[in-house]
């Protein structure tokens, strides 16, 4: 039933909470498919959840715009000694690796981190999923740094990862919309920590918003 009202609620351009597990990054993430994004998403999510906003890509797509995994372009980078490539993250400590690759900006915001610039990045991104000339069109309309970080899901979703990252890929294709998220970590400002599961969850019933547990969209894409 939580499957049922995550997947309406964001075919409606509304938000899920998305809980990975216990056993792993143990936070719940504020979800919404990109396509829908507007400036009025990205305050609430600013404001109500607080971790880092960032946008969820599926794997094709990183590939189609020649995208990679930040720590790859970070190893291979002449600019980082050996030393230095020390800092490199391998696992982190919840057992995988890092989804980020480059954070970006649309060309056409200012600064890149209002809550108008952020929603415009976002559903640019969105749209060109759909575009043609994708690797074209990515390069003459993004610009990087920017303040918009971009996780890339792993090949394969589930079956190989099973972060945030994969399940919004996932669950917005299930829901047969545009495999393109904005998701954001919810932290506790009175424990300074991620907000507990119990706190989503009263937080979740208070605004109408459907909580939804990795272990059943691990159940429904029959992966164990």
């Amino acid at each position: 039933m939580s499957l049922e009202n995550a997947i309406s609620s964001l075919k409606r351009g509304e938000f899920v909470l998305m809980h990975d597990s216990t056993g792993r990054e143990n936070e719940i993430d504020m979800v919404v498919a990109a396509e829908f994004v507007t400036p009025e998403h990205i305050a609430r999510m600013r404001q109500h959840a607080g971790g880092l906003l960032c946008l969820v890509i599926n794997n094709s797509l990183g590939k189609k715009l020649g995208l990679r995994y930040m720590h790859d372009i970070l190893s291979n980078s002449d600019y980082f000694d050996s030393n230095s490539k020390e800092m490199i993250m391998g696992l982190a400590p919840y057992g995988d690796h890092p989804t980020f690759s480059i954070s970006i900006n649309h060309y056409q915001t200012y600064t890149g981190i209002t809550d108008r610039d952020r929603a415009l990045t976002i559903r640019e991104m969105a749209n060109l999923n759909k575009a043609d000339n994708q690797r074209n069109k990515f390069v003459s309309s993004f610009k990087t740094p920017g303040h918009v970080p971009v996780l890339i899901a792993s090949e394969g979703l589930l079956s190989n990862r099973r972060g945030h990252t994969e399940m919004s890929v996932y669950l917005t294709q299930v829901a047969e919309l545009t495999p393109v998220c904005a998701i954001c970590e919810m932290m506790d400002s009175q424990t300074y920590a991620a907000l507990s599961v119990e706190k989503a969850k009263k937080y979740a019933k208070q605004n109408a918003i459907p909580f939804i547990d990795g272990k059943e969209l691990l159940e429904y894409a029959k992966v164990y």
